[in-house]
């Protein structure tokens, strides 16, 4: 089935606190009627906004074409409008699906049984059109079917991208806990750092900050590492049309001269970060260094830091409280001039920093609430001997 609306209405998903950061990525790659919500931005588009979106948002996890909706009162009222679906003509019964639920409602309280009576549904109705029917296969799935329910609400989407867009193909290797790349390219932006000052990344781990500042500083789409989307899997998939707009932004990418410099006392963390960033092509834009932060040699002019020490899982108190001094006096006294963005979930331990925040965000990392502040280490003297805001 060719699609032929011209435009639809999207729904893309992303973290709590980057909805407005997403929202103007849409905006600026096309997107019309744009609008955010909590952990969702919606605007419309046609087929091609659907693959450009996937290729390049940095922000998103998720962009997703709502397909139905509806309104039910019983289990049986919900399988009825689910069969009505016309579902041989979104995918052919030779792909593999897999459903996942969101509820909102008093109706279910079991997101497992939801998306079973929404699976039984579409293979009954196949099995009337054409007399077989598709599989469900977790781990090797072609078609993402994605079920929200508020009260006794329904919307059916087909998700385009598939694995989330985090997951962006170039991380070879990683460390425990990373930073998901999508929260990274979101903390540049908010940040505010432009590839023309250099940038340190201190505690780099996979190396996260650092390719994902490459990949924005040099205008490479995050998506043309992934093997593949779901929309590719869809019935009115246009190869020539994604091809297109691939060439289109590829076409875009540029080469600029950058001071990004990636350091960690693991010299395991290091070299992982050193494979990814080749995977992702920009090894020779970061500088790689195996010291640890008290080490690092002070920026020459003004820079932008980008810490994400551990959080405290793995570390005892005491460990914490002496790890959070040392970065604060670090910055105090090796980094004047600069501006440090810390990003952490214990609240508890910025206490220890011991520096003044000119701005506090919060975000979600995962189901971890965290914070995002900035710390502005200023030159000499500011107002009567303080070196902070």
């Amino acid at each position: 089935m060719k699609n032929t609306e011209t435009q639809f209405p999207i729904l893309l998903r992303t973290y709590a606190g980057l909805e407005e950061i997403l929202a103007d990525e849409v905006r600026n790659i096309g997107g019309a009627e744009v609008e955010s919500y909590t952990r969702t931005v919606v605007c419309k588009g046609d087929l091609g906004f659907i693959y450009k979106s996937n290729l390049a948002l940095r922000t998103a996890l998720k962009i997703l074409k709502p397909i139905h909706s509806f309104t039910f009162n019983t289990n049986d009222d919900y399988y009825k409008h689910c069969f009505e679906v016309p579902w041989h003509e979104f995918f052919s019964v030779d792909k593999t699906i897999t459903i996942d639920s969101l509820l909102f409602s008093e109706k279910f309280n079991n997101s497992m049984f939801v998306s079973q009576l929404t699976k039984d549904a579409i293979v009954d109705r196949f099995r009337k059109e054409i007399g077989k029917r598709p599989f469900v296969d977790s781990k090797d799935t072609n078609i993402y079917i994605s079920v929200y329910i508020k009260d006794n609400q329904v919307t059916l989407y087909l998700d385009s991208s598939g694995e989330s867009l985090h997951k962006r193909g170039y991380r070879a290797e990683q460390v425990k806990a990373p930073l998901s790349e999508v929260m990274a390219a979101g903390i540049l932006k908010l940040s505010g750092w432009s590839h023309h000052f250099p940038l340190y990344d201190p505690m780099c781990g996979s190396g996260t900050f650092s390719i994902e500042a490459c990949l924005m500083a040099n205008n490479i789409p995050p998506g043309i590492f992934r093997p593949g989307f779901a929309f590719e899997h869809w019935a009115d998939y246009d190869k020539t049309l994604f091809d297109q707009i691939l060439d289109n932004l590829t076409s875009k990418i540029e080469q600029n001269p950058l001071q990004i410099f990636a350091s960690d006392r693991s010299r395991v963390a290091l070299q992982i970060a050193e494979n990814n960033a080749k995977e992702a092509g920009v090894e020779s834009d970061i500088q790689f260094n195996p010291t640890i932060f008290q080490k690092v040699a002070s920026p020459t002019r003004k820079s932008w830091l980008f810490i994400n020490p551990p959080y405290g899982e793995r570390l005892q108190p005491a460990e914490i409280e002496e790890l959070y001094k040392t970065i604060g006096a670090t910055l105090k006294h090796n980094f004047s001039g600069c501006e440090a963005w810390l990003f952490t979930s214990n609240s508890e331990a910025l206490n220890h920093i011991g520096l003044h925040t000119s701005r506090k965000i919060k975000l979600y990392n995962g189901p971890l609430e965290c914070r995002l502040v900035r710390y502005e280490m200023y030159a000499g003297t500011k107002k009567g001997g303080a070196h902070l805001l």
